[in-house]
């Protein structure tokens, strides 16, 4: 039977633009790319060079200090750029595809974690604390796998995974083989008895209230196992568990997923069949409707902005579409003067909260610039976890390496602060500051 967990704290973003349950086809994107930046701490070392051909699962760099750590090619094709900034850093490495994918022979015989390091498909694995790739040289004392995400206009994972249930099962004994505890699985309470997980063996279930960031993995690791100094934890995103066991089962490398196209100016919000790392620029085409938007590979609380050209992330499960904030509001029906019927807030000063389940149509705007940073009480009411939010930024601002231990920067990562910074009136970049405080924790502490 699964242990339910409950949260007080929390908000849900209710936003237009939700996907229908349906997948849409799309053509196929003819550039990919892999971007050094969706790993934090990692330092690339190239493998290939530009003009070489490569196999779906073919290294195109390492981590420098963790050579076993690949990461491969999604698709096959010709490597034809890589993007370099300043000091010759790694931006993008972008792979023109083929029509037909070669792939790289896999042997999946072997010890479970060497199978994994060789397939490129490691990087899935992160691990807690750090928010970073996972240290295969470490046994963790558990391994968090959230069955749903809880995200503004998130995509569905039972929806997406209800067919992939023996995948699931040969990607949770796959797991289960590299921690010595438990294999821990949470989904929503409205999914008990019907989810996709129910009857998987080798999990401990739990299932918790749906209250954003009910989803975050941190939220259940903090509920269930919390993380003290010294202790590793690793974490996977259900999808990716049913990739890791596809490759167990088939003995081919899958970079295909299906992701959430969301967000108020998508004509009709849907699902699509890519690869990881696409242009996006196929998957917008003709769905867009207006110009002056931004389009964001995540979700609005913790995604990436990259343009109509930019790549999918290699983390992320959806693509979100919302206006630009670049003009002023000024007006009585925009402006701050305004009773506020369709202005998305967590405080109780707008009309707005009178109407608990009206959905926004939200723009980038900040509408303000950067202020004081106080105490206000306005983190607490939407962070669910037993520590103190405003004190830990402020001991990661200052490199307070003693404070930050003593107040939990070894139980978060940055998108635990996501919501911290929707309801900041200071407009402090909060998940900026716990990757700043977890990079110095690293350097110093590990």
């Amino acid at each position: 039977m699964a242990k339910a967990i409950k949260i007080r704290k929390g908000l849900d973003l209710k936003l237009k633009g939700k996907p229908t349950q349906t997948i849409s086809p799309v053509e196929n994107s003819p550039y990919y790319a892999i971007k050094p930046s969706d790993f934090p701490s990692m330092t690339p070392k190239m493998v290939v060079k530009e003009g070489e051909t490569v196999k779906v699962g073919t290294p195109i760099f390492h981590d420098k200090y963790r050579e076993a750590i690949q990461y491969v090619s999604p698709v096959s094709g010709t490597v034809i750029e890589v993007k370099r900034g300043e000091k010759r850093r790694i931006l993008e490495v972008i792979i023109k595809a083929d029509s037909e994918f070669t792939f790289e022979t896999m042997d999946t015989k072997g010890e479970t974690k060497e199978v994994i390091l060789k397939s490129g498909l490691w990087p899935f694995i992160k691990q807690r604390p750090l928010d970073i790739v996972a240290d295969y040289n470490k046994i963790p004392k558990a391994i968090f796998v959230s069955g749903f995400d809880s995200s503004p206009l998130a995509p569905d994972f039972e929806f997406l995974l209800k067919d992939k249930k023996d995948a699931l099962q040969a990607g949770f004994e796959a797991l289960a083989k590299m921690t010595e505890g438990k294999v821990y699985v949470t989904i929503e309470t409205s999914s008990k008895g019907t989810s996709v997980f129910t009857d998987l063996k080798g999990i401990e279930l739990h299932t918790i209230n749906s209250k954003h960031p009910a989803g975050n993995v941190g939220t259940q690791i903090h509920k269930i196992s919390p993380i003290n100094k010294g202790e590793t934890v690793w974490t996977v995103n259900a999808i990716d568990v049913a990739r890791i066991g596809s490759l167990f089962l088939t003995g081919k490398v899958d970079f295909s997923k299906t992701i959430a196209l969301t967000g108020s100016e998508v004509e009709m919000p849907s699902y699509y069949t890519l690869i990881s790392g696409a242009s996006l620029t196929n998957l917008v085409d003709k769905k867009i409707t207006s110009e002056n938007v931004r389009y964001i590979s995540g979700n609005v609380l913790v995604g990436n902005n990259v343009g109509k050209d930019g790549f999918l992330g290699f983390y992320d499960n959806q693509v979100t579409v919302i206006p630009e904030g670049d003009h002023y509001k000024v007006s009585f029906t925009e402006g701050w003067l305004a009773p506020g019927f369709n202005k998305l807030s967590n405080s109780k000063a707008f009309l707005s909260a009178l109407l608990p389940k009206k959905s926004y149509d939200v723009d980038t705007n900040l509408n303000g610039e950067e202020r004081a940073f106080v105490v206000s009480g306005q983190y607490e009411e939407v962070f669910p976890f037993d520590i103190y939010p405003v004190q830990l930024l402020k001991a990661a601002i200052t490199n307070d390496i003693d404070k930050m231990e003593k107040l939990g920067i070894y139980e978060v990562a940055p998108e635990d602060f996501a919501l911290c910074e929707f309801v900041c009136t200071s407009k402090i970049n909060s998940q900026q500051i716990i990757r700043d405080g977890l990079k110095v924790i690293e350097e110093e502490c590990m």
